[in-house]
C-alpha cells in the first residue's frame, strides 16, 4: 500500500503543541514530552501506512487511533491523510462541541 502525504489541522497543530507544553511546565523538563511526541509522530507515521487501521467514529471520514491516552483523530482524503485533532481521552468530552464518538 502506498504511504499517504501527512497534513495537520491549525487545530490539531495547536493541541500537540498545547500538550506537550503543559507536560513541560508540569514535569519541568521535556523529557517526557519529548517522547509522547515521538510516540504520536510513530502512530501518525503508521496511520500514513496503514490508513484503515483506526477505529470509526461518530463522523463518517473521520477515523481515531488511540495511542497511550490519546486519540489522534484524521480524515483520509484522496492521496493525503489530515491529522484533524489530538484528543486527551481523559478530558471532558463536553470540551469540544464536535461529537467524535467511537462507533461499536
Amino acid at each position: 500500500m502506498a504511504k499517504y502525504k501527512i497534513e495537520w489541522s491549525i487545530e490539531a497543530r495547536l493541541d500537540l503543541i498545547d500538550l506537550l507544553e503543559y507536560y513541560i511546565e508540569r514535569n519541568k523538563s521535556a523529557t517526557y514530552s519529548k517522547k509522547l511526541n515521538s510516540r504520536i509522530n510513530n502512530s501518525i507515521k503508521l496511520i500514513s501506512r496503514n490508513p484503515m487501521i483506526g477505529l470509526q467514529t461518530g463522523i463518517e471520514t473521520v477515523k481515531a487511533l488511540i495511542t497511550g491516552d490519546y486519540q489522534i483523530l484524521y480524515e483520509i482524503l484522496d492521496k493525503s491523510i489530515l491529522i484533524v485533532m489530538i484528543w486527551d481521552c481523559r478530558r471532558d468530552p463536553e470540551d469540544k462541541i464536535i461529537d467524535l464518538r467511537i462507533k461499536k
